[in-house]
């Protein structure tokens, strides 16, 4: 098996391996020092190479410098006024082993020969830049004989970004099997600085699904580790995520990860290690055996250098798919809207229950309705029950929605089925009628049997053509047929590899990078039906995936485990899919939480978590009162005064059309704080957990004097003076939040 299939490649010696901008020639030819390669006329990049006989060879760019050494460690530096700041800290006395591959359990090593450099002018999608690669030699006895180059791309237009690719050579007679290789290996020190913290005191943040409402953004500890497997399923029925790992301190952020645009399979595990260090490497099982004269080449892996939190290397990541071929849409206008969801009936929903908040929905100016969860008989043929949804009830609910003045948005989870085994919850599976008909469309592990996604459910395999054809089917009724404005696609992750040789599938991975595709088709069904619809993607507890990321109107906190991970999972969003993107802030019951037993009891109404950050608001509450029962979310008469002063607010501003700017530091910067541009004023959020007062700076301000207000409690701050850094400073004090529009003084 070969993974990665876009940036993987085996070939024969006699067909040779044509790297991406390179001359295929270069592999028959000689040693030679340092060989600048000049290609066809185009803009000359301004980044430098400088190469040293013994190394280390240095890429210099307008923000970094790249250092690599002769065992292939790239030290990573940003640039600050005349500084070179870094995380990086090669170990002392032995090589720190930055790329090599697993060979018959043991790992292979090598060399850089800087006598064998070529340095070309890079002709890519990323514009102006250069591509330097080198070869490299085994380092010492091996159980392989080997040759590796390391190939580097460094674009003027991404100053902070290394991209790298290596190719391993079956140089001897042999077969060998190359069971893993190993990138971008660090080893990171946050008191590289002159700072008192330990070598571990560091922020992070991890893009790996893999258990529900875990943090992604964590503060590492002295006996901090974690898996961060990417891609594939993992046990739960998690899985995808975004492969990306970051680390900063106040001064300096490093981070590594991937730039494939498929969910190839990959780790990129974080430990700190006995002598405090932060280590961290990119990982693929790669599982081939090269014929000799053969080749394999590894998926491009990128490591990052930045000032600030997570939001700078996950804009720069995303940034870069953009240009290898990630198309993010721009958001339905409707996407910007308050919603309201159903689940607070929870499980047995009735259409007059969703109905009999119409009063209290329109007084609150509240314009999207979500019908949620178990309204269908089956997972996979997704008809309405019986017993909650008779006859054609549930296209009738909409239609009245409709006339009310409102939009209408179904939940359902593509790609699940019920194959008579397992239950979920209450509910026992039966057999869906599409695995009847069509058996032979079902992921199949290893052993023959069907495989198990979220909830215990069988799983349709989306690289079948028959499998899209059947969800744009289904995104037909529910959108055409039925009345829906929109799609809530809830409890997606990822899916198994799939063993089915009914598929003729070139890899077992072939189901999981074809996710997207499905996605991809509801998308835009949805869009082709009703231009204004709204598909909204929840990977509920965790990061996205990132498959299905490109194919959605609105993202979601996904099931927040209070308000912080609102705040943060906005900001991610915003830099993934841009700082006017439309992310729900998810319930706002869901910004305060008390685990009771192996369940959570919802009882936030914080919306000040979602505004601040230019989130959209949403709610669950139940009303009229239905009883003892739903206590929790009923609409008392003080929370209905509450929530109509803050989604009144929420439809006032509407700053989730605004811009969100990256000002402060996750970490770092208190109190937390957040900032938004529209309409040529400047918003301002902060949040504590605690009573705060002191010196708040309002940061990205052109020279000048500003008028503040407090919007949440509507009364003035007085004014300021902005600096000729953009910088004012206020002295307040306040409790929980503090949210400030600034405006120029006219």
């Amino acid at each position: 098996m070969i993974a990665g299939r876009n940036r993987i490649a085996l070939l024969s010696i006699a067909v040779g391996l044509c790297f991406l901008l390179a001359d295929c020639s270069k592999l028959a030819e000689s040693p030679m020092t340092v060989k600048t390669v000049k290609p066809a006329p185009t803009q000359p990049s301004a980044i430098h190479v400088d190469v040293k006989s013994g190394g280390p060879m240095t890429l210099t760019t307008s923000a970094a410098e790249f250092q690599v050494a002769p065992d292939g460690y790239v030290q990573a530096f940003l640039l600050q006024s005349g500084r070179k700041v870094s995380l990086d800290e090669p170990k002392v006395g032995s090589p720190a082993e930055s790329d090599f591959v697993r060979v018959g359990g043991k790992d292979v090593h090598f060399t850089l020969d800087f006598q064998q450099v070529e340095v070309h002018e890079a002709l890519g999608k990323l514009g102006a830049g250069k591509r330097v690669e080198i070869r490299a030699r085994p380092l010492g006895p091996t159980v392989a004989d080997l040759e590796q180059v390391l190939a580097l791309e460094v674009y003027d237009n991404f100053p902070n970004i290394l991209l790298s690719t290596v190719e391993y050579k079956n140089t001897g007679a042999s077969p060998v099997v190359i069971e893993k290789s190993v990138n971008q290996r660090r080893r990171l020190n946050a008191q590289l600085h002159g700072t008192k913290a330990g070598p571990w005191e560091m922020w992070s943040f991890h893009g790996a699904s893999y258990d529900w409402g875990k943090d992604d953004v964590v503060k590492v500890t002295p006996a901090f580790s974690q898996p961060n497997v990417m891609g594939e399923m993992v046990k739960g029925g998690y899985g995808g995520g975004i492969p990306v790992v970051a680390f900063w301190t106040r001064q300096v952020g490093e981070a590594v990860g991937h730039v494939e645009t498929i969910p190839i399979s990959a780790a990129i595990p974080a430990t700190v290690a006995v002598d405090g260090r932060v280590n961290t490497e990119v990982d693929f099982a790669a599982e081939v055996t090269l014929k000799p004269g053969e080749i394999y080449s590894t998926p491009r892996t990128f490591v990052s250098v930045y000032a600030g939190d997570f939001y700078e290397p996950l804009r720069i990541w995303s940034s870069v798919l953009q240009k290898e071929g990630w198309e993010l849409p721009k958001p339905s206008n409707e996407a910007y809207n308050v919603s309201w969801c159903g689940w607070g009936y929870e499980a047995d929903v009735t259409p007059a229950q969703m109905l009999g908040t119409v009063p209290k929905l329109k007084e609150m100016g509240i314009k999207w309705v979500t019908l949620d969860d178990r309204w269908f008989d089956v997972y996979g043929d997704w008809n309405p029950r019986r017993d909650t949804f008779p006859g054609d009830s549930i296209k009738k609910m909409s239609e009245d929605f409709h006339k009310e003045g409102m939009l209408t948005q179904l939940w359902w989870l593509p790609l699940g089925v019920e194959d008579g085994e397992g239950k979920y919850e209450s509910h026992k599976y039966g057999m869906a009628k599409v695995v009847r008909e069509h058996p032979e469309w079902l992921v199949q592990d290893k052993n023959g049997k069907h495989a198990r996604m979220t909830r215990g459910l069988a799983v349709l395999c989306p690289a079948v053509p028959e499998v899209r054809a059947y969800h744009k089917q289904l995104t037909e009724k529910f959108i055409r047929d039925w009345g829906f404005d929109g799609s809530k696609l809830d409890n997606i992750y990822s899916v198994p590899a799939c063993y089915n040789p009914a598929h003729h599938h070139k890899s077992p991975q072939d189901s999981v990078n074809a996710m997207g595709d499905i996605y991809k088709e509801i998308f835009e069904t949805s869009r082709a039906l009703k231009p204004e619809s709204v598909t909204q993607a929840c990977p509920c507890g965790t990061p996205p995936s990132m498959a299905w990321l490109p194919f959605i109107d609105q993202a979601v906190t996904a099931d927040p485990v209070g308000a912080v991970q609102v705040r943060r999972r906005i900001k991610m969003y915003k830099a993934l899919l841009g700082p006017e993107s439309a992310v729900y802030g998810d319930h706002v019951e869901l910004s305060a939480m008390t685990k009771v037993g192996k369940d959570w009891k919802e009882h936030g109404d914080d919306f000040a978590s979602t505004i601040g950050t230019g989130g959209v608001v949403g709610t669950k509450f139940v009303w009229p009162d239905p009883g003892p029962r739903f206590k929790d979310v009923n609409l008392t008469a003080a929370k209905e005064e509450r929530w109509k002063k803050w989604i009144g607010l929420y439809n006032q501003k509407m700053l989730s059309k605004g811009e969100f700017r990256d000002l402060y530091v996750t970490g770092y910067d208190t109190p937390e704080g957040y900032a938004i541009a529209k309409d040529n004023e400047m918003y301002y959020a902060f949040f504590t957990s605690s009573a705060w007062k002191g010196e708040i700076e309002l940061r990205g301000l052109k020279p000048g004097r500003y008028q503040v207000s407090d919007y949440g409690e509507g009364k003035s701050m007085g004014t300021v003076d902005a600096a000729s850094n953009g910088v004012a400073k206020l002295t307040a004090g306040f409790k929980d939040h503090l949210l400030l529009e600034v405006s120029s003084e006219r």
